[in-house]
């Protein structure tokens, strides 16, 4: 088996999410070692049906026909993968790419704003997104109508752009915009962590937007509503230690009160592509993210066990401990561990197994939380 395909066996398996992902490999070393010992972590996490592996040819198959398309799939913390965006703890464990990967190293700016967005506010996105990608810097959005839309289209008049898609990079989204994805094909790139063939549901939507978020430099936001996925964009950028940016709408418009919001609460104003480029200009080491660590959660145990070493034995009733102290709001694993009054090593040992069952979710930032009992 291929190093590629063990990796994409691991991370198209049940109930391996990204955080998931890094924490196997950095537990067992390789991802040959994490799959055979999947089946155990599961069982001793309370699980009562077997993990449903990805299989070597259903691995194999995906990367034929991604292939077949022209395209590659990039693994996280494995080169050439994005460094910015593998600088989030969530970062895509799979991310396959139709284009240059290249583009996707580039110092790059986001534009995001609203489906709806008036004339004016596609007319700012688009004068906005040409006027920075012929500075140099790639423009990144997420393909929909409206504001994103006028923003590929005028980062193609300008340079290179990247569409961060939601569903299958094979299923152009909305239908109207093929013909746009296949242009930003030809000279950027378009991104997707969601396997071939799958249709973009309403739930993959924010996890697209982090991407966005976790390619650029920063987030500029254009006419966004106060329940906006814009909003969720720039929240995420925030957290990432991107900078936000909004352009200033008419306080009459109800399209543009969370945009303004973003104002009110410090983002960076901007009427012209100058606004942007002074603020990266300011301090470009640091803009671009590579000075910061990546937030490592699990940084003191995430040695990989010697390749003669077994894994260690799993104890159940530990993992039953931790479960009683969780509830469906986020804990910190900080909490967890003074709660419980075991070792940290052991609180992880024991998160890991509950997360393989399918009874918790990792979140960035050392949360964990409980979720809805389901059929395991």
């Amino acid at each position: 088996m291929t190093g590629a395909t063990a990796f994409l066996r691991l991370a198209r398996t049940e109930g391996v999410g990204p955080i998931t992902y890094r924490r196997l490999l950095a537990r067992f070393g390789d991802p040959e070692a994490a799959l055979e010992a999947l089946p155990a972590l599961a069982r001793a996490g309370g699980r009562g049906q077997p993990v449903r592996l990805c299989t070597r040819d259903e691995a194999e198959r995906e990367q034929e026909a991604v292939a077949r398309l022209g395209g590659t799939i990039l693994f996280v913390d494995t080169p050439p993968y994005p460094p910015r965006l593998a600088l989030l703890e969530d970062a895509p464990a799979a991310l396959t790419v139709l284009g240059a990967p290249a583009a996707l190293e580039r110092r790059a700016v986001a534009i995001v704003g609203g489906r709806n967005a008036s004339a004016n506010g596609r007319r700012m996105a688009d004068v906005l997104a040409e006027a920075l990608a012929r500075a140099g810097l790639v423009v990144v959005s997420g393909m929909a109508r409206g504001v994103d839309a006028a923003a590929h289209a005028g980062a193609l008049r300008g340079g290179a752009t990247v569409a961060c898609v939601a569903g299958g990079i094979d299923v152009p989204y909305p239908l109207e915009h093929a013909a746009l994805q296949a242009q930003i094909a030809a000279s950027g790139a378009v991104v997707s962590e969601t396997p071939l063939g799958t249709a973009p549901l309403a739930r993959h939507f924010p996890r697209r937007n982090r991407i966005i978020a976790g390619l650029s430099l920063g987030v500029v936001v254009v006419e966004a509503a106060l329940r906006s996925g814009s909003l969720i964009t720039a929240r995420l950028a925030r957290e990432a230690g991107r900078d936000v940016f909004a352009v200033p709408g008419s306080p009459l418009d109800p399209r543009c009160r969370g945009s303004n919001d973003l104002l009110r609460q410090g983002a960076g104003l901007v009427e012209s592509a100058d606004d942007v480029l002074v603020e990266l200009a300011a301090d470009p080491a640091a803009k671009d993210g590579l000075q910061l660590s990546r937030p490592g959660m699990f940084r003191e145990h995430s040695s990989p066990l010697p390749a003669s070493s077994p894994p260690p034995r799993e104890d159940p009733a530990q993992a039953d401990r931790i479960l009683e102290l969780l509830g469906p709001s986020p804990t910190a694993i900080d909490e967890l561990v003074r709660h419980s009054h075991v070792p940290v090593g052991v609180v992880m040992g024991a998160l890991l197994m509950l997360e393989v069952a399918g009874r918790v979710e990792m979140l960035p930032g050392n949360m964990v939380a409980l979720l809805a009992e389901a059929d395991h």
